[in-house]
């Protein structure tokens, strides 16, 4: 969730107009802040660790007068929050600021290590600075020096650049899901990650598509692809009023946050996970041999939405690394003699890290001797505070109360700890982990191809927003999702909706089918579809109205649905339930806002339940 800010003009204020644009970027969350600024031919550049206070005194001792400058705040996805990995990062006449995650990192920095580079920090965005410079010296003009670097990048990104030695420009480039903009101005243009950082001084914009660089000055703008062929792009005015401005354009808190999915994703996964070496990196993490070895038992304890996403991590833990996994509501943990001490893992999951239930079983869990492991999204919470260990989400601001982001990347911070366990205690083959780190790396991508069901679920919806009643049934890894279904249904829309084991149907829920029920079959698992597909016959045979979803080979389902939703393939039935969630937000999505509800803040409900 990291915030670019650029600016180039005529007169010597960019430092004043950075500070207001980072300021518009402090909800998405940050850890630390910079700013470049060349100033009388020269590269000056300014950290901090910390809010943007900190870097605001740290100016008021040295301010920064230039025409030109980039500035940025980052969230750490790798490398700790330090004013060393802060960005701007410089290698010598350039200085990069980037958001994203350069994959192959690791290998580039170490050649250019054995090219006698020297760094100065963690990141993987410094790479990019020394990439450039190296083109610079061989006297490449500056965009084709940041295309040339741009050739040796695999990975997701957006990067803005300034070279000293070319006071009068920034040139940046886009690769992937990471958005950054241009504001149109008089005498003066800028740059940044999100359209509402510039509306107080330009309504003008054009947007960066993948694989393209611009070079911005005062008075033109000129964008090429990654191939140098020129690129024309019409200029956008935009209309948005305060409120829709802090919703990036969105309706709704909970629409932006859907769609921030494949963002936050990938986030989550970052640098973590080194495909090639069958390896991970959780950030530092280091869980005691001995502890691994000998795991007793892992115990997950969660509330609401992160108890179903607790419910996919014991299928992932025990499926791969073979190791009893229980877990418990957090609101129940402590109230029942846990049998959890030395040699077990304790995993509090919570998007805020201030849930107090959670909290409590989370000093349950350490009190009786158990080692504590956090999934969580804030930093600097009591969770993360508490922990033995973190494994942050890096999912950024969730403010639409029915968790969508915080879910998707709680799942796969799990995944992450279930492929560690596995490689750990040996119960991984280094072969099946690669295959799952290759879907893994995947992921993101088939999220945003799940995004373009949007529209046509809000058909869905239309037909059914009037049902009484809802049923959602999963089997495996699906039924997680059909009580997850269920809940942001009910959350948001208020129609009364239950999840169940399908195999569970016939023992009661059945008694419930009548004309007209829409029941939700999650059924995009090809191991155990055959046995999904008898549940729709017998909801069929009741009169009820089968919505099932299903992965995008299933020819075979229109048989027996009346409303088919096809999501991608994986060859991963863990990551599958990933898919198969992003349908349901949004069908719950469309069926409360037809209904006129506030799906931001529905009624009843708190985004943080501090008080037991």
């Amino acid at each position: 969730m990291c915030g670019i800010v650029g600016y180039v003009g005529t007169e010597a204020r960019a430092q004043d107009m950075i500070l207001d644009g980072l300021r518009r970027l402090e909800y998405r969350g940050y850890d630390s802040a910079g700013i470049a600024i060349v100033e009388d031919g020269k590269l000056r550049v300014v950290r901090a660790l910390g809010k943007l206070v900190n870097l605001e005194a740290a100016l008021r001792d040295v301010p920064l007068a230039g025409p030109i400058g980039i500035g940025h705040t980052r969230w750490a996805t790798h490398g700790r929050p330090s004013e060393q990995n802060a960005h701007p990062h410089v290698a010598g006449t350039i200085a990069v600021i980037g958001n994203g995650i350069i994959e192959n990192f690791r290998d580039l920095r170490d050649e250019l290590i054995a090219r006698g580079r020297k760094f100065g920090s963690e990141t993987d965005t410094e790479i990019i600075s020394h990439l450039i410079h190296e083109e610079r010296e061989k006297g490449l003009p500056l965009p084709e020096a940041v295309r040339a670097a741009a050739r040796h990048l695999d990975g997701s990104y957006a990067i803005a650049v300034l070279d000293e030695s070319l006071p009068d420009r920034i040139v940046i480039a886009k690769n992937g899901g990471n958005p950054i903009i241009i504001g149109k101005g008089r005498s003066e243009n800028m740059v940044a990650s999100d359209i509402p950082t510039i509306l107080p001084y330009t309504r003008d914009v054009l947007i960066l598509e993948d694989r393209e660089i611009g070079t911005i000055t005062a008075d033109s703008v000129d964008i090429t692809d990654f191939d140098g062929n020129p690129v024309e792009r019409e200029e956008r005015r935009i209309h948005w009023d305060p409120v829709q401005a802090e919703k990036g354009g969105y309706d709704r808190f909970m629409q932006k946050e859907i769609h921030e999915q494949p963002r936050a994703i990938s986030d989550t996964i970052g640098t973590r996970v080194l495909e090639d070496a069958a390896e991970l990196d959780l950030d530092g993490i280091q869980l005691d041999p001995g502890l691994i070895a000998g795991l007793k038992g892992v115990t997950l304890v969660a509330c609401g939405t992160a108890w179903h996403a607790c419910l996919l991590g014991k299928l992932m833990i025990e499926s791969l690394a073979r190791v009893p996994c229980e877990v418990d509501l957090a609101s129940e943990f402590r109230y029942r003699d846990p049998l959890i001490g030395p040699g077990h893992l304790i995993v509090p999951v919570s998007q805020s890290g201030e849930t107090a239930d959670t909290i409590a079983a989370l000093r349950e869990g350490r009190s009786r001797g158990a080692t504590s492991l956090a999934v969580c999204n804030v930093h600097e919470s009591t969770i993360a505070r508490e922990a033995d260990h973190v494994l942050y989400t890096h999912a950024g601001p969730e403010i639409g109360v029915a968790s969508t982001k915080a879910f998707t990347t709680q799942v796969v911070a799990l995944h992450l700890l279930a492929l560690e366990l596995g490689l750990k205690r040996g119960a991984l083959a280094p072969e099946r982990a690669r295959e799952l780190m290759h879907e893994l790396r995947r992921l993101p991508r088939l999220v945003d191809a799940c995004l373009e069901l949007w529209d046509p679920l809000e058909g869905i919806a239309r037909r059914h927003m009037h049902a009484p009643d809802f049923l959602f049934l999963g089997r495996g890894y699906g039924f997680p999702i059909a009580l997850e279904g269920a809940l942001k249904l009910k959350e948001i829309s208020y129609i009364h909706a239950e999840g169940y084991a399908s195999g569970e149907m016939k023992h009661g829920p059945i008694a419930l089918i009548d004309d007209g029920v829409p029941v939700v079959i999650v059924a995009n698992q090809p191991s155990i579809y055959a046995k999904v597909i008898s549940n729709a016959e017998e909801v069929r045979a009741r009169g009820g109205v089968v919505i099932a979803v299903v992965d995008e080979h299933n020819s075979e389902v229109d048989r027996y649905a009346d409303e088919v939703i096809r999501v991608p393939a994986t060859s991963s039935e863990m990551l599958g339930a990933v898919l198969a969630t992003i349908p349901l937000q949004i069908l719950a999505y469309h069926v409360a806002t037809l209904k006129g509800t506030d799906v931001d803040q529905p009624r009843n409900l708190a985004k943080s339940v501090t008080v037991e």
